[in-house]
């Protein structure tokens, strides 16, 4: 089995839906079977069904769907984080993984010492922690907090330093989730760099990630996973465009049904909408564009900001909009209503792009949907020249004039 690194064959995962029963003392079970000795069938749902395939020593292989397509639980299932219902996932081989922010950290030890408890867990020696400890503080930038249990760390510290471990650690396989989309852009660029490098030392490397330029950059092939099941698979290249022209969708995206959303719930995105001006139609580069978000909250929601992240297909980041930003703070708003923000040049150059909605109330994450809604950019004529740059050249057009000087 020398030329398998990771083999999938027939795998199932089955989640029962609703939350567990609190803790109930004899008696109260008793007295509900009497009060309903029929009870409902409780309903599932298969995050995975009958996924197959096989990964090779040294193959860098990407897997990229929707939110909720499965992509997380394959990789937890990969590493024995939980089992599953049906099928099989065998492994040859060291491995590491990171697959939450700092997912294998015990809380009440410090970076140092957990540091040499996630290479214990991989098997290797202390002296081969030893010659690595150096090189994993330098790159997760954490040494003044070295001695500081692991719990007083902040996300970002943390995400740093899982990363650093995963890494650096060396493990014959390394399972990613998403760990490129947390932390600054700084730090993202230099996962992306690390990445690279351990593409390069022939370790085994399945990548989970929405970032499709990254996807591309470093995996050789890829997944795509719809609804727990593989639609495809095979180059890179050919993965990606197939998932594309899933995810594109109009310039009106109904959001009361999305099940993937986190916060709590005060303010809901209930649709979003991209139009050219407030006359409807095609965004246009360098014409008007109004992006309207309609929302429904459970009361008269205050102290209200609202981010906008429109990114490329490739997952790349392209527009950030927020209102408290431009200093047009939301004080009140009514329970139901639409926030709508108006560019009077839209600066994206042509193309297809995803849009991020992500919204706090008093600085508390209200609602937050990643992959919202997709949109279209026409042509435009942004220069009045009838001209723009080559596609590939850049993301945004700018305003600029030209002078000769002697």
């Amino acid at each position: 089995m020398n030329d398998i690194a990771i083999r999938v064959d027939g795998l199932g995962k089955r989640y029962q839906i609703g939350q567990r029963e609190p803790y109930v003392a004899l008696r109260d079970v008793l007295m509900e079977a009497v009060r309903r000795p029929r009870r409902a069938v409780p309903q599932t749902i298969w995050a995975l069904k009958d996924v197959s395939f096989e990964i090779k020593p040294g193959e860098v292989a990407g897997i990229i769907g929707r939110n909720g397509a499965g992509k997380s639980t394959l990789l937890k299932i990969l590493a024995r984080v939980t089992k599953p219902t049906e099928g099989a996932a065998d492994i040859w081989g060291r491995v590491g993984s990171l697959l939450e922010v700092g997912t294998g950290f015990h809380p009440e030890l410090t970076g140092r010492e957990n540091i040499y408890l996630n290479g214990a867990i991989l098997g290797m020696r202390r002296a081969e922690i030893d010659r690595k400890f150096d090189e994993i503080v330098a790159f997760a930038e954490t040494e003044q907090f070295l001695d500081t249990p692991v719990k007083h760390y902040s996300s970002g510290m943390r995400v740093r330093l899982a990363f650093a471990v995963a890494a650096h650690l060396e493990p014959e396989i390394l399972l990613v989730d998403e760990v490129l989309a947390v932390g600054d852009a700084a730090f993202q660029k230099k996962c992306i760099g690390k990445m690279g490098d351990v593409t390069k030392s022939g370790r085994t490397i399945l990548f989970v990630s929405h970032n499709m330029a990254a996807i591309q950059n470093l995996c050789a092939s890829a997944y795509l996973l719809e609804q727990g099941r593989i639609a495809t698979s095979g180059k890179t290249e050919h993965v990606v465009e197939q998932y594309l022209r899933t995810v594109r969708g109009s310039e009106r995206t109904s959001l009361v049904d999305r099940p993937d959303r986190r916060g709590d719930g005060r303010l809901r995105f209930v649709e979003f909408s991209a139009t050219a001006g407030d006359d409807g139609g095609t965004v246009m580069c360098g014409q008007p564009a109004t992006l309207t978000v309609r929302y429904r909250g459970a009361t008269r929601p205050r102290n209200v900001a609202l981010h906008i992240c429109v990114f490329t297909a490739l997952g790349e980041g392209a527009l950030y909009l927020d209102n408290e930003m431009v200093g047009q703070p939301f004080t009140e708003l009514p329970a139901e209503g639409a926030m709508v923000c108006r560019l009077d040049r839209m600066p994206l150059l042509p193309g297809n792009y995803s849009v991020n909605l992500f919204c706090t109330i008093n600085g508390v994450i209200a609602d937050w949907v990643i992959d919202a809604a997709r949109f279209d950019i026409g042509g435009g004529d942004f220069f009045g020249t009838g001209k723009l740059p080559p596609h590939g050249y850049g993301l945004v057009a700018a305003d600029h004039r030209w002078d000769v000087v002697s």
